[in-house]
């Protein structure tokens, strides 16, 4: 009974974090990802589906991180790289390396980007969604 509860309990946080999140406009995405200025610099395969997980994350990603690392975390010339890429494979850049890079910024050392600076107004919780979302991606364009 107290898994029921504990199940239960979890499954309202997600919704309610769900709910809650703020959300960008697919529209102005869209426009943020093909600005001429800001080309995307990786062709991303989506998923046919996507975990209740990922989705989340995926709402989490459009909020906070499409504005640099572009739409469907293809990149953008100039601003960010693409997060689609093997040098972000789990082997090289481990799930704690994205929380770590959100949480405390990180200095330039695969891109001429420049430094990615500390993410504001996101959770360890959020971030663990939101790279849920980005491995779904990796791995619909052969990233293991």
């Amino acid at each position: 009974m107290k898994s029921i509860i504990a199940i239960a309990a979890i499954v309202v946080a997600g919704g309610v974090g769900y709910a809650m999140w703020p959300r960008l406009s697919k529209t102005t995405m869209t426009e943020t990802a093909i600005n001429a200025e800001n080309a995307v610099l990786a062709n991303v395969l989506l998923p046919e589906t996507l975990s209740q997980n990922a989705q989340i994350g995926q709402l989490g990603f459009e909020a906070k991180c499409a504005v640099c690392h572009g739409l469907n975390a293809a990149g953008q010339d100039g601003v960010a790289p693409p997060l689609v890429h093997i040098i972000y494979e789990p082997g090289h850049h481990s799930d704690e390396a994205f929380q770590r890079a959100a949480a405390l910024g990180v200095r330039a050392h695969h891109w001429r980007f420049g430094d990615m600076p500390p993410v504001e107004g996101v959770t360890r919780g959020d971030l663990t969604m939101i790279i849920a979302y980005i491995r779904e991606l990796q791995r619909a364009n052969g990233i293991n």
